[in-house]
Order: C-alpha cells, then sequence, then structure tokens
C-alpha cells in the first residue's frame, strides 16, 4: 500500500501544500497566495487558511483525508515550541487520522536543505536566525528575536544601519554625504537628511518591510565598492557567523561546512552578504538546498511517521 504524506510551509505571504508519496514523487503541489502568520491574522483566519491549502492539495491529488498517513507543518509565527496544540488541532481538523510532525518554519528549511533532521541553518530575510540539531536529535533555535530585540545581520538590521548612517553623515558632513547616504535618501524620495525623523516616526508605526527593503540597497552599493556599505555587510556577516558558531556550541557540534544550510532571502543567491559569511564559516560557495521548506515538511512527516511506527 502506498503512503502519501503531507507537508505545510506556512510563510510571511503565502502558504504551501505538497503531497508526496514513499519514494518522494510529488503527488500534488498548491501555493495559496495568503498569509498563514496567525501573530499577523489571529489562530482563526490562519487555520482557516491552512485547512483551505490541504483541502485544495487533496482535490489534486485526488486523494481522501484518510489516505494522508502524516502532515508536517511549519508556519511563521507559530513554532511547535509555544504553538503546538493549536497546529495539531489545525491539521486534525482536516485530517483526523494522520500523524502530526508539528515543526517550525525554520526546521523544515532545515530538513528541505539537507534532507534531513541534522545539520544547522543560519536565514536571513527580513530577520535572522540560526537553528541546529545534532546527531543526538537535541536542537536549539539562537537569533529570532524580531527588529526590537536582535535580528542583527538580516534585512531589517542592514536597512537599519544605512539609516542610522545617513543621519550620522547629515550631522557630521552635510555639504557632502556619501555616496550610500545619498542613495539612501534618493530611495526614500527625501530631500533631504532631517527627511528621515519623518520617515521614521511620522507614522507612528515602524515601517519594517521598508526598512527592510533597504537591505538590497546596501548590498548593490557593497558590490560597486561603496566603503561604508561594505562596513555594514562586514558587521552583518559576522553577526549570522555568530549565530551559527553559537548553535553548534550549545549541540556540542562539531564545525562541519558540509552540515550548514542558507535559508532566507539575502542568502539564497549569491550576494556580498552570502560570499562574506562564507569566508568566516569556510565555505566554498553558498549552500544551496536540496529541496524547499515545504518538501522539507513533507519529509519531516514522513520522518517522524517511520520513527513512531518503529517504536
Amino acid at each position: 500500500m502506498t503512503r502519501y504524506y503531507l507537508g505545510i510551509d506556512g510563510g510571511g505571504s503565502n502558504v504551501r501544500a505538497l503531497i508526496i508519496d514513499d519514494m518522494l514523487n510529488t503527488v500534488a503541489s498548491v501555493t495559496h497566495a495568503q498569509t498563514a502568520n496567525p501573530s499577523v491574522v489571529g489562530r482563526e483566519s490562519a487555520a482557516s487558511v491552512i485547512r483551505s491549502a490541504i483541502r485544495i492539495a487533496l482535490g489534486r491529488a485526488k486523494l481522501s483525508a484518510d489516505q494522508i498517513h502524516a502532515v508536517g507543518l511549519g508556519i511563521a509565527g507559530a513554532s511547535a515550541e509555544h504553538s503546538a496544540d493549536w497546529l495539531h488541532e489545525t491539521a486534525h481538523a482536516a485530517l483526523p487520522h494522520a500523524h502530526v510532525a508539528a515543526s517550525s518554519d525554520i526546521e523544515i528549511a532545515l530538513v528541505g536543505a539537507q534532507a534531513k533532521r541534522l545539520g544547522v541553518i543560519v536565514l536571513a530575510g527580513t530577520g535572522s536566525a540560526a537553528y541546529g540539531v545534532n546527531t543526538h536529535g537535541e536542537s536549539v533555535l539562537v537569533g529570532g528575536w524580531g527588529y526590537l530585540l536582535g535580528d542583527e545581520g538580516g534585512g531589517f538590521w542592514l536597512g537599519l544601519q544605512a539609516l542610522k548612517h545617513a543621519a550620522h553623515d547629515y550631522d557630521t558632513r552635510p555639504a557632502s554625504p556619501s555616496r550610500l547616504s545619498q542613495q539612501v535618501l534618493e530611495s526614500l524620495k527625501l530631500s533631504s537628511g532631517r527627511g528621515l525623523i519623518g520617515y521614521t516616526y511620522g507614522t507612528g508605526k515602524t515601517d519594517v518591510r521598508g526598512i527592510a527593503e533597504l537591505a538590497s540597497l546596501v548590498l548593490e552599493a557593497c558590490a560597486s565598492g561603496e566603503p561604508n556599505a561594505a562596513r555594514i555587510v562586514e558587521q552583518a556577516a559576522d553577526a549570522l557567523a555568530e549565530l551559527v558558531r553559537l548553535t553548534q556550541k550549545r549541540l556540542n557540534m562539531p564545525h562541519d561546512p558540509h552540515g550548514i544550510a542558507f535559508a532566507g532571502g539575502l542568502l539564497q543567491n549569491e550576494t556580498p552578504l552570502s560570499r562574506r559569511l562564507c569566508e568566516r564559516l569556510h565555505l566554498d560557495y553558498p549552500p544551496l538546498p536540496l529541496h524547499p521548506p515545504v518538501m522539507g515538511a513533507a519529509l519531516l512527516a514522513k520522518l517522524t511517521y517511520e520513527e513512531n511506527k518503529a517504536c
């Protein structure tokens, strides 16, 4: 009898569902253009989006809910560490008889990247974090504190450093600001340095996405040789490398370049940041994931189902 496993990857703006069989063949794939982050839309709406993605995937696969042996879920804002009960309830409402592997978005990214639950993944998107699993199955998350408490090396942090540089620049040399400062003002359509105050505080709400988008400006400026942008990128690489080292230290893991994976928009392509991080981690090139996170969720479902069955 063929077994089927379903993976759910609930990112910041999309929900992806994937059904695979015993041989890891894709049976059905769905991308739902809605967020399932309960911190953004609330648990009731998030659960509805997840269950809708499951139903669509089952329809495309021409399978019934009873034919799914296990489901793995990694949802942004709903790590199993604090939301395991909700994840189980949400999955069981659509798949009442399936084994549930409640996870996190960064864990399924690791499993997808390595095709096993082992190693270290470092993520740099809007925020930053590292997650590792050792040979004993012990896991740890380092970073991931959000833009107010940490996330050094992530997109928001890079953008914020650019804003801080521009503000300092216009205090110390208003007649001859650096090229990076000029680019920041042009990007934000500001006519003077003092306009940064209105942009940053004017609405009473931090423009997290807008500031994070300045990260691409910093990386482009660094690539063109702008020294201030290069300094910011060097600091970001140092911060991300420290996340990896702390993860390895807390799990008593030896440094293994082959056991490291990159994730997040700032590291998944070759950029000045990914290259500098490779140098610090003794990697020849940015490691490419074997599979996307949604496959990681399905693989995690398969792995934990087989482990439970063996017990």
